[in-house]
């Protein structure tokens, strides 16, 4: 079966960072491959373009720019958060708050995303809300491992279920409502 819109995809891959013996960033195993519905907005666009058309058994090896992957390092995502934000029950948590740390955060409006603590200062904190792979050009090498059409239920959700559909419970619209939310998807996604 061939990779086209709305199937679901299983892979196996490395990422590098830079180009194709480049320092090794993320390995994915045929033990827990990365499987994901095609096509649907849950992937880099011009990572899923590359896999266009391939088929179980098919090895591929692309780059992606920085700009084709989660672009440049963007200055105004680094920011002075006021340290009182930290605070639960007066104190603050040294074991969350910590250089290097990344912690989840939500914006005014209600988005989550996450910040990686740069500095710890009298009053503030000095956070970056870049991706942590902003700027960089990635490299991908690995395998197709599966492709298979989508449940219906998979394509109402718009991602892809496990075996037992969310992490073994029912997966209704409610508890799919932040499916494209990958840190707060109650299905695994």
């Amino acid at each position: 079966m061939e990779i086209i819109k709305e199937k679901v995809v299983s892979i196996t891959y490395e990422l590098r960072k830079d180009e194709k013996n480049g320092d090794l960033v993320e390995q994915v195993t045929s033990e827990n491959p990365l499987t994901f519905l095609y096509g649907t907005g849950g992937m880099l666009p011009k990572f899923e373009e590359n896999l266009a058309g391939m088929t179980a058994g098919e090895e591929f090896s692309f780059g992606l720019t920085s700009e084709e992957a989660y672009g440049p390092v963007i200055d105004n995502a680094i920011v002075d958060v006021p340290i009182d934000v930290f605070k639960v029950d007066g104190n603050i948590d040294n074991n969350i708050l910590k250089i290097g740390n990344m912690v989840p955060m939500m914006d005014n409006s209600g988005n989550r995303l996450n910040g990686k603590v740069l500095e710890i200062k009298e009053n503030a904190v000095s956070m970056d809300f870049n991706h942590p792979m902003a700027g960089k050009d990635l490299f991908f090498s690995g395998k197709v491992t599966d492709v298979r059409d989508a449940t219906a239920e998979e394509l109402s959700h718009g991602h892809v279920h496990g075996t037992e559909g969310c992490n073994g419970e029912n997966c209704s619209d409610e508890n799919c409502k932040d499916h494209n939310d990958k840190d707060g998807c109650g299905c695994g996604c």
